[in-house]
C-alpha cells in the first residue's frame, strides 16, 4: 500500500541520519520529563470502496429508504462511487485526496530502567478530503466531502531505549476533529440545505521511533492511524422550483435528508517530528 512504502522509505532516512557524538550527554536521563514537539508529513486514506450516500425519504430519522420515481423506479439506479464526481454519469470520479499533516505537541515521559512510559497531547491540521458520490437518472450528479480543519488528540505512549539515544514505542488514545463538509450538486431544480461544519470523535494508534542528536533535542519517525466518527452531517432536500407531485425527492414526505453511509473517517499519517527536552 501507498502508506506503507512512504513509511519505509521515511525509516530508512532517519536510520541514515548521522550518529553526534556528545560528550556532556548523559545517556541514562534521556528520554525523561518534559518537552514540546513539532513536526508534518502526510496524511494518506485507505480504500473505503463500497460508500454510498444514504437517504431518509419520509422524515423518520431512519436512512436506508430508496428514492423513487413517480414510476417506481430506483432514482440513484446509476449508483455511487467513492471520490469526487466529474461529470453527471458514475465514471472517472477522482480519487480521495490525501495531503500534508502537520501539528505541534506537548509530552512527558518517566523513565524507569531502559523502559519509558509518557502521555501526550497533540494539536494539528491535515489536508487529506475524503468524498463520496451518488448519481440520479436526472441525470445529476451529488457529492460529499469532508476533511478535518484541526484536529486533537490525549495519547499514552510506552516503549524501549537500549541504553539511552534512541527510543522505540507504541501510542494510543482518545482523538477529535472539527470537520469540515461540503455538498456539491448539479441539481438545480431542488433546494439544499446542510449543517456545515461538525464534531468527529474516535481514538488515535501506532508507533515511532526518536533518537537524541545532542542533549536537548530529538529527531524522529511516527506512524498514527486516526479514525473519527461522525453522524451528524445531513444535508435536506426541499422543493426548490421542483414539482412535488413528480420530484423523486419529494414523493413520499415532501423532503428527503442524505448523509453518507460511512461516518468514519480513517487517515494513516507518516510524519517526522522535532523534540526539545527541558
Amino acid at each position: 500500500m501507498k502508506f506503507a512504502a512512504l513509511l519505509a522509505a521515511s525509516a530508512a532516512s532517519l536510520l541514515a541520519f548521522p550518529a553526534m557524538a556528545q560528550n556532556d550527554r548523559d545517556p541514562a536521563q534521556d528520554f525523561n520529563g518534559p518537552y514540546i514537539s513539532i513536526g508534518g508529513g502526510a496524511s494518506l486514506q485507505g480504500s473505503d470502496r463500497g460508500e454510498t450516500l444514504v437517504f431518509d425519504t419520509d422524515g423518520d430519522g431512519v436512512y436506508g429508504d430508496t428514492v423513487t420515481t413517480v414510476g417506481g423506479t430506483d432514482a440513484f439506479s446509476p449508483g455511487f462511487c467513492n471520490g469526487r464526481a466529474t461529470g453527471t454519469a458514475n465514471i472517472d470520479c477522482r480519487n480521495d485526496r490525501d495531503g500534508a499533516n502537520y501539528f505541534g505537541r506537548l509530552g512527558y515521559d518517566k523513565r524507569m530502567g531502559n523502559f519509558v512510559l509518557g502521555a501526550v497531547i497533540e494539536g494539528g491540521r491535515s489536508e487529506a478530503r475524503d468524498s463520496v458520490s451518488g448519481f440520479s437518472t436526472t441525470p445529476a450528479s451529488y457529492e460529499i466531502s469532508r476533511k478535518a480543519d484541526w484536529q486533537a488528540n490525549a495519547r499514552l505512549r510506552a516503549g524501549y531505549t537500549p541504553g539511552g539515544g534512541a527510543l522505540f514505542y507504541v501510542t494510543g488514545g482518545p482523538a477529535y476533529a472539527r470537520l469540515n463538509n461540503r455538498f456539491a450538486t448539479t441539481n438545480t431544480a431542488n433546494s439544499f440545505a446542510d449543517n456545515g461544519k461538525t464534531n468527529g470523535w474516535g481514538y488515535a494508534a501506532g508507533g515511532g521511533a526518536e533518537i537524541m542528536v545532542t542533549n536537548k533535542i530529538a529527531v524522529g519517525l511516527e506512524y498514527l492511524y486516526t479514525d473519527v466518527k461522525d453522524k451528524d452531517y445531513t444535508v435536506n432536500v426541499g422543493p426548490g422550483t421542483a414539482d412535488p407531485a413528480t420530484n423523486p425527492f419529494l414523493l413520499d414526505g415532501g423532503a428527503t435528508d442524505i448523509r453518507r453511509s460511512d461516518p468514519h473517517f480513517r487517515t494513516h499519517a507518516v510524519r517526522g517530528t522535532l523534540s526539545y527536552r527541558f
